[in-house]
């Protein structure tokens, strides 16, 4: 049987956008562990231009062509797996690409969406929420009454990372440019430093844990404030065991992926209105480039989402 065709950007070799290009090709067909599903939106993470230049072939090597992109948000188009019917709204990581109007995935990394969420917000969750989720809880046992430092609290992790550590009780101090001081604050952190003005080890010490997005020289600051038995996560650098272990730190590079149970409770937690997702800008799937552009420059405030759907 012959499938209709669809819109879809491929990789055909790494480099810069350029390499983006918009193609006609056929809509997948799910395999027997998989959905189809027809994609509303997407959010655009720097792991993306990460992959379309080749950064991260060491890890994950990739095929060509492939499909870039992997947070989703989209209703269910076929499926041959119980629990997931056509017509249900769903979010999460995608296993085989995101940026077509139409992915198949498996659905270890797949949740409901809440009615109360839009698909640009529950695009937003993955590679931002869910690392944070696992950064905090997973590798950091955050609890009630403990402080946390989190840098680049205004990004697309840090902004979790504050909301997510308040709600769960302890005392939030975030770093950020001055630009987005406000924006921090109304988060819920209890202290915003900003980095451009104020050097955060001067003013800030006996930290339990440390949440760091920026690394290199941020990362080596940081270890200064943490106090003895306190934890320092990075997201970007793995830190020095050796060092961990004169100072009686906690190190570690945090970056697993979340599964299925933790995208369904930060959903709950947004559609109960104790978390959000700030969406930043918003591109058609025809301008992918320029959200890849924008998306690696570092800058902005909240998920650059590309809508494919309404």
């Amino acid at each position: 049987m012959t499938r209709p065709m669809m819109q879809a950007v491929r990789v055909h070799r790494y480099g810069g956008p350029e390499v983006l290009t918009l193609e006609r090709i056929p809509v997948p067909t799910p395999a027997s562990d998989e959905i189809l599903i027809r994609v509303h939106a997407v959010g655009v993470l720097p792991v993306d231009w990460a992959y379309r230049q080749g950064l991260m072939q060491k890890h994950v090597p990739l095929q060509f062509p492939f499909i870039p992109g992997s947070a989703v948000a989209g209703v269910v188009e076929e499926s041959n797996i119980k629990g997931f019917e056509k017509g249900q709204a769903v979010f999460g990581r995608a296993s085989h690409g995101a940026c077509a109007e139409y992915v198949t995935t498996t659905v270890k990394t797949i949740a409901h969406k809440p009615e109360q969420l839009s698909f640009a917000e529950a695009a937003a969750i993955s590679g931002g929420a869910t690392t944070a989720w696992m950064a905090l809880f997973a590798h950091g046992g955050l609890e009630p009454g403990q402080r946390v430092l989190v840098h680049a609290a205004a990004g697309g992790v840090g902004s979790f990372a504050v909301q997510f550590a308040k709600w769960k009780g302890a005392e939030v101090i975030g770093t950020c440019s001055t630009a987005n001081v406000d924006y921090v604050k109304s988060l819920g952190a209890d202290t915003v430093i900003d980095y451009k003005t104020t050097s955060f080890e001067e003013v800030v010490q006996d930290v339990d844990l440390v949440l760091d997005a920026v690394g290199g020289e941020t990362l080596e600051r940081s270890w200064s404030v943490l106090k003895r038995g306190g934890t320092l996560l990075s997201l970007v650098d793995v830190p020095s065991e050796k060092k961990a272990g004169e100072l009686g730190i906690h190190a570690r590079f945090s970056n697993e992926l979340a599964p299925n149970e933790v995208f369904q409770a930060i959903a709950q937690l947004m559609a109960e209105g104790k978390a959000k997702a700030t969406i930043g800008k918003e591109f058609p799937l025809q301008d992918l480039r320029q959200a890849h552009e924008l998306c690696q420059t570092g800058h902005g405030r909240g998920r650059i989402i590309v809508r494919i759907a309404e």
